[in-house]
């Protein structure tokens, strides 16, 4: 099963370093490990996903003084596709979470549906396909962003 994001844990962890000074910490969950670190100059993200600080000191010498951005470090997740709750996408087109720009959208991470309800719309040909729900249940994570191309069979979300 896929690990979902507790975003609001992530949040609390931020927050502790910026209340306690610490520059880095670090928790674990069972098969979840998060690290959230604050560095001192930018982060560089690498081709292999990892990343790497770039150098404080431009060729004139001068430090460089830049906001402390929060790097957040999970395991990789298994394949969505392979859950049982994954929704797939029935069709290529581009992926609208919600009815209209600017409206809220149909579901969000933690929201619960009933079979049958609209979760997003696959726009293909002109077209607007609404994607309803295979089964009632609570939405634990949400692939694609609104706007987003999808191909056949991509993992949209999963309910479970």
């Amino acid at each position: 099963m896929p690990q979902t994001f507790d975003y609001e844990l992530i949040r609390q962890l931020a927050n502790i370093l910026d209340e306690t000074n610490l520059t880095e910490i670090e928790v674990e969950q069972e098969k979840l490990k998060i690290r959230v670190a604050r560095t001192a100059a930018p982060v560089t993200i690498t081709q292999g996903g990892g990343w790497a600080p770039p150098s404080a000191m431009p060729a004139g010498g001068a430090p460089v003084v830049a906001a402390a951005p929060v790097a957040v470090e999970a395991p990789k997740a298994a394949d969505p596709a392979a859950n049982p709750g994954a929704v797939p996408s029935p069709m290529v087109g581009t992926a609208y979470l919600a009815p209209e720009p600017g409206a809220r959208s149909f579901v969000e991470v933690g929201d619960t549906v009933k079979e049958g309800q609209t979760v997003m719309i696959i726009e293909a040909m002109k077209h607007l396909n609404h994607i309803p729900a295979p089964r009632a249940g609570r939405v634990t994570a949400i692939f694609v962003e609104n706007g987003q191309p999808v191909e056949f069979g991509e993992p949209l979300l999963i309910i479970e």
